[in-house]
């Protein structure tokens, strides 16, 4: 299996819906030229961002299709491939077409709560069905269960040659710190959220799945590069002129703040699908105010 490289800046892409929640492939092209024109290093497809629990099976594919055929391999593609059916979750690993793509990122199973055990297993089974690396994905403020260190490690240890790396999202600076400091050489730490991206690189995380890279590819991925080459000073600098926007962009949820960003710059029309909406009016104006500063 062929090993990728997530080092730097990935962006967990959004899925423009048009007025009738319809999905806008011109919006969706236009934002996928942006992103590798502004010097990207992967793309996430299908992920939390993207809203794919509101999309359909044929539309999923459509959106896995469209993605790969614009980006033509010019930067990695990791795909959004995570559920709470373990057995269903292989039998779509083994059905679908992943040609296009070098990488898939699989949530922790949420809603069922499952045990540390439950965690491993189920992982253990996508990791031996996959014909890809396999990212695993903590985020317990999602899921409703934390996976401890202790899972991912071993996880890490025991799958060297598919489990290839981590996107946290706990967090817990002393959890990840914990993984850092005790996973195997090549084995990936990623940052799951914009505003601790800069703490944890400097951990030793190798990047970000990004969801403010949508609208700023070219200057987050600049903050991620200066702290990867040990340039804190000015990764600093571009870091707390974002401050504001993180937690903007997560005041109404995800991705309702970056979607409202984008509609603010002209990128694409500030619509979600049930059961998300767009944010509120006054976020919305914090959120322009800012961008007009920046």
């Amino acid at each position: 299996m062929a090993r990728i490289n997530l080092r730097g800046m990935g962006v967990a892409l959004v899925t423009p819906f048009k007025a009738d929640k319809s999905i806008d492939f011109q919006a969706l092209a236009r934002l996928v030229e942006h992103q590798i024109r502004s010097g990207i290093d992967f793309l996430v497809v299908l992920g939390t961002t993207a809203e794919t629990p509101t999309l359909s099976a044929d539309e999923k594919r459509q959106v896995r299709d469209f993605v790969a055929a614009r980006v033509a391999g010019r930067v990695p593609l990791v795909l959004g491939m995570g559920g709470n059916n373990t057995m269903g979750l292989v039998e779509e690993l083994k059905s679908t077409d992943l040609s296009n793509y070098q990488a898939i990122l699989s949530v922790v199973p949420y809603y069922n709560k499952p045990s540390q055990e439950g965690i491993y297993q189920h992982y253990a089974a996508i990791a031996k069905a996959s014909p890809l690396p396999v990212v695993l994905y903590n985020v317990p403020g999602r899921t409703g269960v934390n996976m401890t260190a202790e899972t991912t490690l071993r996880l890490a240890n025991d799958f060297p040659d598919t489990v290839v790396a981590v996107k946290e999202a706990s967090g817990n600076f002393s959890q990840i710190d914990d993984i850092i400091k005790r996973k195997p050489a090549d084995f990936m730490v990623i940052s799951g959220d914009d505003g601790i991206t800069f703490p944890l690189i400097t951990l030793g995380a190798v990047g970000v799945i990004s969801v403010i890279g949508n609208a700023f590819p070219k200057e987050f991925s600049r903050m991620v590069r200066l702290a990867l080459e040990g340039d804190y000073a000015n990764a600093l600098l571009i870091h707390h002129k974002f401050t504001e926007l993180f937690s903007l962009l997560f005041v109404d949820g995800n991705p309702a703040g970056v979607k409202c960003l984008l509609h603010a710059m002209g990128w694409m029309e500030n619509e979600l699908r049930l059961p998300l909406v767009p944010t509120r009016i006054t976020t919305y104006e914090k959120i322009r105010n800012v961008l007009e500063r920046l």
